[in-house]
């Protein structure tokens, strides 16, 4: 089975954006018949076996019992199933020409970890802070010392035919109202985590935001801190279409799919995760999925890579870096120079409410979408990135925000059905 990282790289030196779904259904049938159409859509895909909640918290039980009852899950036990039926699976499915990652959401994944390399797998995501902070209450040290297991257990499994292949969520923190400047920096430490314990094909994360300029500038920023800071190993970025509020329109959805297909081709990342029109109500069909892969890989092979030098300087590369740089010297071991940044509040993600988190770190939008911080609390970043002075946001203002990319995509689209002249229902 070619390795993943190799796949990514080889279809983008052939020009093609590699487009992913989020794809997860707890019956093993179901499964397979998922990746069978993503692998066969028209578009360069690669798989998903995105895991249920139960199996990302640990609540294995419960997993196991739901199973063993028939009871449909919101993704794939792998930890329930036998290796012998995830092979079953991927059977004929997985291959050279279709490479398949497992994503989960674990603060503590060391089962999981295990449970994929028995399958055969050797592609995952995560990271010790961005699938610890947002979604669990684990304590920061020991998401660290799990994911450092992890990390050197999927190096373990190289072999001459695979390999491994592990992809940083940093760059997608809280989804959303995290300014460029941290998710870079997460995204990156994250990475030469991953490194220090083994791993040499690694991916690198961010999330579309509410600014395309913006975007633009710090995924740049994110490709020249990488290549400085990760010069030797298989790596690649990967952009997630917007991760907040979704808009309601399936014309806004539509929009905001484009935009963020856009952004990759634009900045040279080589791989996106996609999201469908039916985003704000529901876990999407398989059908819907692979429209929306197709319709993001036709709107990529329209679009060409920005020169060196279109995209802005507004000062997120510098910032990324003074905030990298600030944790690295904290301490040669970077998990514990992690876990004491987060401590002395070096990192500090907005808004979110993990006991690890400082959180005295506020950000805010601009009326063009623009993220800043307006107080970036203990962290080191200079002036740059910080907007003028201003109150912390009123739960109103927060809900304004939240929603800014929703109201704006559906705003878009209803402007474009009434010039295109086409009866919009009220």
């Amino acid at each position: 089975m070619t390795a993943f990282g190799p796949f990514v790289a080889g279809a983008r030196a052939a020009g093609a954006l590699v487009v992913q779904p989020r794809m997860g259904m707890s019956e093993p049938d179901r499964m397979r018949a998922g990746l069978l159409a993503t692998r066969n859509a028209a578009a360069t895909t690669v798989g998903t076996v995105t895991l249920d909640s139960y199996t990302r918290t640990g609540e294995l039980a419960a997993a196991r019992r739901a199973v063993a009852e028939g009871v449909p899950l919101n993704g794939y036990p792998i930890t329930s199933y036998p290796p012998g039926v995830t092979r079953s699976v991927l059977h004929g499915v997985a291959d050279d020409s279709f490479p398949v990652q497992v994503r989960h959401g674990s603060a503590r994944p060391e089962k999981i970890f295990a449970a994929l390399l028995a399958a055969g797998l050797h592609a995952t995501e995560g990271g010790p802070v961005s699938y610890c902070l947002p979604y669990s209450r684990t304590p920061l040290p020991e998401a660290v010392d799990s994911w450092r297991r992890c990390c050197e257990l999927l190096a373990a499994s190289r072999t001459d035919g695979a390999e491994p292949h592990l992809e940083t969520f940093g760059g997608c923190m809280m989804g959303q109202l995290c300014p460029p400047g941290l998710l870079i920096a997460l995204s990156v430490l994250e990475g030469l985590f991953f490194r220090q314990h083994g791993l040499r094909s690694i991916s690198l994360s961010y999330a579309q935001q509410a600014s395309t300029r913006q975007d633009e500038e710090a995924v740049t920023a994110l490709q020249a801190i990488a290549a400085e800071l990760l010069p030797d190993v298989d790596r690649h970025v990967v952009i997630y279409t917007y991760m907040g509020v979704y808009p309601l329109s399936p014309g806004g959805a539509q929009l905001l799919l484009d935009e963020a297909a856009r952004l990759a081709v634009r900045t040279g990342a080589a791989r996106l995760i996609v999201k469908t029109t039916a985003e704000a109500y529901r876990i999407p069909t398989v059908g819907e999925n692979v429209r929306a892969l197709e319709s993001a890989a036709a709107v990529a092979a329209g679009e060409r890579p920005s020169p060196p030098g279109a995209a802005p300087d507004t000062g997120i590369r510098a910032e990324a870096r003074h905030l990298i740089d600030a944790v690295l010297d904290l301490h040669p071991d970077i998990g514990r120079a992690l876990v004491l940044a987060f401590a002395k509040g070096y990192l500090d993600v907005p808004y979110c409410l993990h006991p690890d988190n400082a959180g005295r770190a506020r950000s805010r939008l601009d009326p063009d979408g623009r993220l800043h911080w307006s107080d970036p609390g203990s962290m080191p970043i200079g002036r740059a990135g910080r907007a003028p002075a201003a109150p912390a946001l009123s739960s109103t203002e927060l809900l304004g925000a939240l929603s800014y990319v929703q109201r704006t995509y559906d705003r878009r689209a209803f402007r474009t059905r009434v010039a295109g002249g086409i009866p919009v229902a009220r």
